[in-house]
C-alpha cells in the first residue's frame, strides 16, 4: 500500500469510495468538497492506493492552532486491515511537521465502532459542544 497526495485523476474513485463506505451525506457535495480542498492545503488530502486502486482517504487541515481530520474512509472490503490506522498516522506526521500541537475530529453520534477505532488510536472526547453554521448551501440542509 502507498499513501500519497490526492491527484486530479482520483476524483471519481474517491467519490465512489466515500459513497461505498457510507460517509457522504446529501447536504455535502463530495465534488465540491474535493474542489475546495484542492484550493486549500491540497498536500493534506491523502489517498491510500493498492495496485493502482484507491482503497482509502484522509482529508486534513491545519489552521495554526489545531489540526482537523475528515473524510477518513476505507473501502468496505479492506476495513480492519490497517489502512485507516496508516492514514491517521500519516496525517499526524504531516501535521506534526507543520508544528500542529493537537488533532481534532468529529464523529456523528451513535457510531460506536468508529469511536472505538479512534479511541484505540489515542483520541479521547473533548469537553466541548460542536456547533456549525453553513455558509454555502450544497444541498439539503443538514448537520
Amino acid at each position: 500500500m502507498q499513501i500519497r497526495p490526492f491527484a486530479d485523476g482520483d476524483t471519481e474513485a474517491v467519490v465512489a469510495l466515500w459513497r461505498a463506505s457510507g460517509i457522504t451525506r446529501p447536504w455535502n457535495d463530495p465534488y465540491r468538497d474535493i474542489a475546495r480542498k484542492q484550493a486549500v492545503q491540497p498536500e493534506l488530502f491523502l489517498v491510500a492506493e493498492e495496485t493502482d486502486v484507491v482503497v482509502g482517504t484522509a482529508m486534513a487541515g491545519y489552521d495554526g492552532h489545531r489540526g482537523w481530520l475528515s473524510y477518513l474512509a476505507v473501502a468496505p472490503e479492506r476495513q480492519r486491515s490497517g489502512i485507516g490506522r496508516a492514514l491517521v498516522r500519516e496525517v499526524e506526521e504531516r501535521l506534526r511537521a507543520l508544528g500542529c500541537p493537537k488533532l481534532n475530529l468529529q464523529v456523528r453520534g451513535g457510531d460506536e465502532g468508529l469511536i472505538s477505532f479512534y479511541r484505540a488510536l489515542g483520541f479521547a472526547p473533548d469537553d466541548v459542544v460542536s456547533l456549525g453554521h453553513r455558509l454555502i448551501p450544497d444541498g439539503t440542509p443538514g448537520a
